[in-house]
């Protein structure tokens, strides 16, 4: 994907996200959430609303934003996990449920990320 495509993207999810109102008595799910900007993190994180619960799901080993854009999820990671009402699910490769090649390919990268 090209810079150009990323931009109109992140364009996009910026406006929607600023169009919402609160989101009160909801349950939000942001998924791939390691390729949202700092802004895109924080606009929809402020739309918590009244008994709503947001889960954030995303893979910090799999940016896809241009190199000089700070992912949304790695920088929420760092400045909003030691904050009361904010839990933290880590997994790894143990917790794949797919295909049983699955694991050994994400085996098989690990190793080689490792030797790089």
């Amino acid at each position: 994907m090209d810079d150009f495509d990323q931009e109109c993207i992140n364009d996009f999810i910026e406006e929607s996200i600023e169009n919402l109102d609160l989101l009160d008595d909801a349950f939000v799910i942001l998924d791939e959430a390691q390729n949202t900007t700092h802004n895109q993190m924080k606009m929809f994180l402020t739309r918590m609303g009244k008994n709503a619960k947001f889960m954030i799901t995303g893979d910090p080993g799999q940016i896809d934003l241009p190199r000089r854009v700070i992912s949304g999820l790695k920088e929420a990671i760092l400045v909003l996990g030691s904050l009361k009402g904010i839990g933290m699910i880590y997994l790894d490769d143990k917790d794949v449920i797919r295909h049983r090649l699955v694991k050994q390919v994400i085996e098989a990268y690990k190793q080689t990320e490792h030797h790089n």
